[in-house]
């Protein structure tokens, strides 16, 4: 995502209404020094040095939104203790942020105690009871709903399996937002992502996915197939996935999956970070970013969380200066191959995965559209490996090719897809291919693995190599002759 764009997200989103419902809870952190193992048992001693409590769960992605400049509005509900007193307290003295906390005399309020020394947690504590809340309260909870839906720009709902998502409360802001025409967006928890209903996007993560669509999730293939059986049993719009270090993927109605990875960063602490993503998402939609641009923005904002300690927050500018620093805007052109091994070296520091791709591209039609673009979809940056006008007339014959090296690589260099094109000589991309040591390999589907040139490097070095289905009656061959039998 170009940085520019990115701003003019963030700025649509800034000051926008968003309603959060969900499980709220107090994350309390007790930070201290670990010096010595207890005589009692063999248990490491914690010298508290300091303490720290933040809204957490439901209330921490309202937290979110409001860093992010927006808006935010919680429901949920607390018990009549002291935790309690202490979130709402935090809550009101939270800039950006008004909630609504159904107080419940049958519960307690969530609470969630990390024992931290040197960056590391010790040990978690949780003190919660689990269970839907009263009739009462659930009539609470849904008369809140129902006046706030129609005030907001978009709902986020954040179920963190403590009970309070009853289906009454998910069928109530689903028929809210229907008749307002809020878009909906939903972390979901446990095996039937149906009772979430017809949401704008379902948000799990990879095991839950995995977990409610009975298949593996390991590899980018297994994600594809689960994502496809979701999209084919859920009423849901759209479902995108984290999938923790390998970034995010998704897939909405008569769309092919996407994939998106993050910027490669250290990971202090996770807490919150699925938060992160969520009020980063939602706050995409409300700016009318299409759902690819709204995964680009919940991975930058995730990817900045996890290098934060305790349940962090993230800025807009935070946002703004992480995409600058990842070279987001950089196109490469066309380059020789030792400067495109140069330009690739500063796209991998900045945490970007590589992709390549090889062909002729004499005339370009649907099948190559359809190669780049599924290309693109698996990496950060695709770089096209171009036949020499002196190769293709070996490859195809003396009157090949229709246009020069030159016009191929300017239109290559002009589409979307591509972020650096590189003209080589020979017959093959081979010794280019071990010059930049690309992530991702991708074919179109003439090919099978066992004949794509370097398929075994790439994936000798922990790299994946895809083939995208052909274009049925699109090739440049078929081309020409048509246009030489009308003429």
């Amino acid at each position: 995502m170009q940085p520019a764009r990115l701003r003019q997200i963030m700025d649509k989103a800034r000051g926008q209404r968003v309603l959060c419902v969900g499980d709220v809870m107090l994350d309390r952190f007790v930070y201290g020094v670990v010096n010595r193992i207890s005589p009692e048992a063999p248990v490491p001693v914690l010298r508290q040095t300091r303490t720290a409590s933040m809204p957490g769960g439901a209330a921490n992605v309202a937290r979110n939104l409001a860093s992010l400049g927006l808006q935010a509005i919680i429901i949920g509900a607390v018990g009549t203790d002291e935790a309690g007193i202490e979130l709402n307290e935090l809550l009101e003295h939270s800039p950006g942020i008004s909630a609504r906390l159904v107080p419940l005399k049958e519960r307690p309020t969530t609470l969630k105690t990390r024992l931290v020394a040197g960056g590391q947690q010790l040990l978690r504590l949780d003190a919660e009871e689990v269970g839907a809340p009263s009739a009462s309260g659930e009539q609470s909870i849904i008369g809140a709903i129902e006046d706030l839906v129609p005030t907001v720009s978009a709902v986020l709902v954040s179920d963190y399996a403590k009970g309070l998502l009853t289906d009454a409360i998910l069928s109530a802001i689903l028929s809210a937002a229907a008749r307002h025409s809020v878009p909906v967006i939903a972390d979901p928890k446990g095996k039937d992502f149906s009772r979430y209903g017809a949401v704008d996007i379902l948000k799990p993560n990879a095991g839950e996915l995995g977990a409610a669509m009975e298949m593996p999730t390991s590899t980018t293939d297994d994600v594809e197939q689960a994502l496809d059986a979701a999209r084919r049993r859920l009423p849901a719009k759209a479902i995108v996935v984290t999938r923790a270090a390998q970034g995010m993927s998704y897939i909405a109605a008569g769309s092919a999956c996407g994939h998106v990875t993050g910027k490669a960063r250290e990971v202090f602490d996770v807490s919150g970070a699925g938060d992160t993503s969520l009020a980063a998402l939602g706050a995409a939609v409300v700016a009318g970013a299409t759902l690819e641009e709204a995964v680009n923005v919940a991975i930058l904002a995730s990817g900045i969380a996890v290098g934060k300690s305790g349940t962090a927050t993230v800025s807009a500018s935070e946002l703004l200066d992480a995409i600058q620093l990842s070279g987001g805007s950089q196109k490469a052109g066309t380059l020789t191959a030792d400067a495109m091994v140069g330009q690739i070296e500063r796209w991998r520091e900045g945490g970007l995965r590589i992709g390549f791709t090889n062909g002729v591209f004499d005339i370009l039609h649907p099948g190559h559209v359809r190669v780049l673009e599924e290309s693109r979809s698996r990496c950060d940056r695709l770089v096209v490996g171009l036949n020499s006008d002196a190769s293709v007339k070996r490859l195809k014959g003396a009157e090949r090719p229709v246009n020069s090296e030159q016009s191929r690589a300017q239109v290559l260099c002009g589409l979307a897809a591509v972020d650096g094109v590189v003209i080589f000589e020979e017959d093959t991309p081979l010794n280019l291919i071990t010059a930049l040591k690309p992530d991702v390999l991708v074919k179109g589907g003439d090919y099978t693995r066992d004949t794509i040139v370097g398929a075994d490097l790439v994936e000798a070095r922990g790299g994946e190599v895809f083939v995208v289905p052909l274009v049925p009656g699109q090739s440049t061959t078929s081309i020409i002759a048509r246009s030489r039998g009308g003429a």
